[in-house]
């Protein structure tokens, strides 16, 4: 039985990863204006823009740039050295909503993006309350 991962198609459906970028531009934007967020980041937010972009690329099914610069994703060991609970979470949340509304290219997937975010971000959370 083959299960197929929506999430995994969108890449291919967008077609190029100059969107992913400019999601991630406008993710950041907001970041850097969010009393929740922003002492969570480093000073230097330029990594973190690359390394989000080109893990979202290689999530959706484009380019394995992310692991072969940086290993496996593991994510949730990357971020425990930030302290995350649901506040930050749905602060994350609403800035990446944010940022996917400003992509045209992301309208045909906000559902399937979404739904990733929203459950990606919940098993971010590392903090009680």
């Amino acid at each position: 039985m083959n299960v197929i991962d929506p999430v995994g198609l969108v890449y291919k459906a967008i077609g190029a990863d100059e969107p992913f970028f400019r999601l991630v531009e406008h993710f950041y934007a907001g970041v850097e204006k969010d009393p929740i967020l922003r002492p969570l980041y480093p000073e230097d937010l330029a990594p973190g823009r690359e390394h989000l972009a080109l893990f979202l690329i290689q999530r959706t099914g484009g380019r394995q740039t992310y692991s072969e610069q940086r290993g496996h994703p593991r994510m949730r060991q990357k971020h425990t050295p930030f302290k995350i609970g649901q506040k930050e979470r749905d602060a994350w949340i609403m800035n990446m909503y944010a940022a996917l509304n400003a992509v045209p290219e992301f309208e045909p997937h906000l559902e399937t993006m979404k739904d990733f975010f929203d459950s990606f971000a919940t098993f971010m959370i590392n903090q009680p309350g």
